[in-house]
Protein backbone atom coordinates (compact mmCIF):
# COMPACT_ATOMS: atom_id res chain seq x y z
CA UNK A 1 0.00 0.00 0.00
CA UNK A 2 1.29 3.41 -0.88
CA UNK A 3 0.90 5.96 1.19
CA UNK A 4 0.76 9.51 -0.22
CA UNK A 5 4.49 10.91 -0.02
CA UNK A 6 5.84 7.45 -1.21
CA UNK A 7 7.59 7.20 -4.59
CA UNK A 8 5.52 6.71 -8.01
CA UNK A 9 6.66 4.24 -10.32
CA UNK A 10 7.78 7.13 -12.75
CA UNK A 11 9.96 8.81 -9.81
CA UNK A 12 11.80 5.48 -9.02
CA UNK A 13 12.57 4.85 -12.23
CA UNK A 14 14.15 8.21 -12.63
CA UNK A 15 16.26 7.26 -9.41
CA UNK A 16 16.64 3.22 -9.45
CA UNK A 17 19.80 3.50 -12.15
CA UNK A 18 21.72 6.34 -9.87
CA UNK A 19 21.38 4.48 -6.50
CA UNK A 20 24.45 2.62 -5.27
CA UNK A 21 24.55 -1.16 -5.93
CA UNK A 22 25.13 -3.85 -2.92
CA UNK A 23 28.83 -5.13 -3.53
CA UNK A 24 28.25 -8.61 -2.28
CA UNK A 25 30.01 -8.82 0.04
CA UNK A 26 28.17 -7.52 3.42
CA UNK A 27 24.80 -9.14 3.32
CA UNK A 28 21.75 -7.86 1.51
CA UNK A 29 20.67 -4.37 1.30
CA UNK A 30 17.13 -3.86 2.04
CA UNK A 31 15.33 -2.36 -1.03
CA UNK A 32 16.24 0.90 -1.84
CA UNK A 33 12.64 2.29 -2.55
CA UNK A 34 11.35 0.85 0.47
CA UNK A 35 14.02 2.77 2.88
CA UNK A 36 13.62 6.07 0.43
CA UNK A 37 10.05 6.19 1.20
CA UNK A 38 10.75 6.07 4.59
CA UNK A 39 13.41 8.76 5.06
CA UNK A 40 10.59 10.41 3.08
CA UNK A 41 7.77 9.53 5.02
CA UNK A 42 10.35 10.44 8.32
CA UNK A 43 11.22 14.15 6.73
CA UNK A 44 7.52 15.00 5.48
CA UNK A 45 5.97 14.29 8.82
CA UNK A 46 9.22 15.26 11.70
CA UNK A 47 8.46 12.06 13.03
CA UNK A 48 11.32 10.43 15.33
CA UNK A 49 13.22 7.38 13.44
CA UNK A 50 11.84 4.92 16.15
CA UNK A 51 8.33 6.30 15.40
CA UNK A 52 8.72 4.97 11.51
CA UNK A 53 5.28 2.76 10.55
CA UNK A 54 7.03 -0.67 10.11
CA UNK A 55 5.90 -0.93 6.44
CA UNK A 56 9.21 0.96 5.86
CA UNK A 57 11.10 -1.57 7.70
CA UNK A 58 13.12 -1.76 11.11
CA UNK A 59 13.93 2.10 11.18
CA UNK A 60 17.61 1.60 12.08
CA UNK A 61 18.17 0.52 8.94
CA UNK A 62 16.40 3.45 7.34
CA UNK A 63 18.33 6.19 9.92
CA UNK A 64 21.78 4.18 8.93
CA UNK A 65 21.02 4.19 5.12
CA UNK A 66 20.03 7.93 5.06
CA UNK A 67 23.18 8.57 7.53
CA UNK A 68 25.25 6.80 5.18
CA UNK A 69 24.03 8.68 1.47
CA UNK A 70 24.38 11.80 3.50
CA UNK A 71 28.02 11.51 4.13
CA UNK A 72 29.04 9.63 1.10
CA UNK A 73 27.17 11.99 -1.26
CA UNK A 74 24.67 10.09 -2.75
CA UNK A 75 21.66 12.05 -1.86
CA UNK A 76 24.11 15.40 -3.47
CA UNK A 77 24.55 13.44 -6.76
CA UNK A 78 20.74 12.39 -7.04
CA UNK A 79 19.75 16.47 -6.74
CA UNK A 80 22.72 17.15 -9.27
CA UNK A 81 21.53 14.84 -11.26
CA UNK A 82 18.05 15.82 -11.62
CA UNK A 83 19.15 19.17 -11.60
CA UNK A 84 21.08 18.87 -14.42
CA UNK A 85 18.03 17.48 -16.73
CA UNK A 86 15.79 19.95 -15.43
CA UNK A 87 18.02 23.20 -16.23
CA UNK A 88 18.66 20.94 -19.63
CA UNK A 89 15.32 21.17 -20.34
CA UNK A 90 14.81 24.13 -19.28
CA UNK A 91 12.22 23.63 -16.56
CA UNK A 92 15.04 24.46 -13.30
CA UNK A 93 14.43 28.26 -11.95
CA UNK A 94 17.66 29.78 -10.54
CA UNK A 95 16.11 32.66 -8.77
CA UNK A 96 16.91 32.99 -5.24
CA UNK A 97 14.71 34.12 -2.36
CA UNK A 98 16.69 35.14 0.97
CA UNK A 99 14.89 34.97 3.82
CA UNK A 100 16.14 38.31 5.77
CA UNK A 101 14.30 37.90 9.20
CA UNK A 102 15.17 39.84 12.27
CA UNK A 103 14.99 38.44 15.43
CA UNK A 104 15.45 40.86 18.25
CA UNK A 105 17.69 40.17 21.20
CA UNK A 106 16.18 40.47 25.03
CA UNK A 107 17.18 43.39 26.77
CA UNK A 108 19.49 40.74 29.38
CA UNK A 109 21.52 39.60 26.27
CA UNK A 110 23.42 42.66 26.27
CA UNK A 111 26.27 41.37 28.78
CA UNK A 112 26.39 37.93 28.22
CA UNK A 113 29.69 36.18 28.12
CA UNK A 114 31.66 36.33 24.49
CA UNK A 115 33.00 32.86 24.68
CA UNK A 116 30.75 30.29 22.44
CA UNK A 117 29.27 27.80 24.51
CA UNK A 118 30.78 23.81 24.55
CA UNK A 119 29.83 21.97 21.78
CA UNK A 120 26.08 19.93 22.72
CA UNK A 121 27.53 16.77 20.65
CA UNK A 122 26.04 18.20 17.48
CA UNK A 123 22.88 18.40 18.30
CA UNK A 124 22.78 21.90 16.82
CA UNK A 125 24.34 21.04 13.71
CA UNK A 126 21.59 18.10 12.88
CA UNK A 127 19.14 20.91 12.95
CA UNK A 128 20.75 22.14 10.15
CA UNK A 129 21.52 19.57 8.14
CA UNK A 130 18.31 18.57 8.49
CA UNK A 131 16.72 21.66 6.85
CA UNK A 132 19.52 21.18 4.24
CA UNK A 133 17.94 17.57 3.12
CA UNK A 134 14.59 18.71 3.52
CA UNK A 135 15.24 21.47 0.86
CA UNK A 136 16.99 19.12 -1.10
CA UNK A 137 14.12 16.26 -0.81
CA UNK A 138 11.74 18.98 -1.27
CA UNK A 139 13.02 20.44 -5.07
CA UNK A 140 14.27 16.24 -5.78
CA UNK A 141 10.22 15.66 -5.44
CA UNK A 142 9.48 18.82 -7.77
CA UNK A 143 11.38 17.86 -10.46
CA UNK A 144 10.94 14.17 -10.57
CA UNK A 145 7.05 14.87 -10.66
CA UNK A 146 7.92 17.08 -13.09
CA UNK A 147 10.02 14.41 -15.43
CA UNK A 148 7.20 11.74 -15.12
CA UNK A 149 4.46 14.26 -16.48
CA UNK A 150 6.78 15.28 -18.98
CA UNK A 151 7.09 11.29 -20.01
CA UNK A 152 3.61 11.03 -19.91
CA UNK A 153 2.87 13.56 -22.14
CA UNK A 154 5.26 12.57 -24.69
CA UNK A 155 4.54 9.27 -24.81
CA UNK A 156 0.53 10.35 -25.51
CA UNK A 157 0.22 10.23 -29.15
CA UNK A 158 -3.28 12.51 -28.34
CA UNK A 159 -1.29 15.36 -27.05
CA UNK A 160 0.34 16.09 -30.52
Amino acid sequence: MLSRGDLTDGEWAVLEPLLPRSNKRCGRWRDHRQVINGIIHRLSTGCQWRMLPERFGPWKTVHKRHALWSADGTWERLLQHVQAVADSAGDLDWNINVDSTSIRAHQHAAGAPTDPPPALGGASKGALQRSVHVRAHMRLRLFLAGAVQRARLSADPAAD
